[in-house]
């Protein structure tokens, strides 16, 4: 039942971010909505529970996306890797480190999806809009992503409780 709520959210996600949230002009340079999933699975979730999703995910999004295959599915098994390194050295319970943990894991989603671009451009520079961007997508997530994963682990912890109190109780 795991998998169905990591589905249901990340569905939920995607559509916000690709129907909803363009439309708004607040909203119209905010960074990929599933970058703070996939630092919540890093950080919450056992390794073989998110990469499952991450892959499922990943190759649904470069499908929808519009980029080069496999663009998508790269960012996240790297951002999910990265994460999964530091909170080796750092204690992610300090809730002073989840913003810059999520600001970094915006940063370096943005790095790849740039490195990307330049690769399949010769002679690309990196304009002052590019970075503009990726500045305000970074601001964004150290304000707002901490939300997300407090979201994410409350909404999966009512999730379970709902779901054993349905199902496992009764039998």
């Amino acid at each position: 039942m795991t998998y169905t709520f990591h589905i249901c959210i990340c569905l939920c996600l995607i559509v916000l971010q690709t129907t909803v949230m363009p439309y708004i002009p607040l909203f119209d340079r905010f960074y990929d909505l599933l970058s703070p999933f996939v630092i919540y699975l890093s950080i919450f979730r056992p390794v073989r529970e998110g990469i499952v999703i991450i892959l499922i995910f990943g190759f649904l999004m470069d499908n929808i996306s519009g980029g080069p295959f496999g663009l998508y599915l790269t960012a996240y098994v790297w951002l999910f890797i990265g994460v999964r390194w530091a909170i080796t050295f750092l204690h992610v319970g300090d809730s002073l480190l989840i913003p810059v943990v999520v600001a970094a894991g915006v940063l370096m989603e943005n790095i790849i999806f740039i490195g990307t671009s330049a690769m399949f451009e010769s002679g690309s520079r990196i304009s002052e809009e590019v970075v503009n961007t990726v500045f305000i997508q970074v601001l964004w997530a150290l304000f707002t992503g901490p939300f997300f994963l407090m979201f994410f682990n409350h909404s999966h912890r009512r999730w379970d409780h709902w779901f054993k109190e349905k199902f496992v109780k009764n039998n």
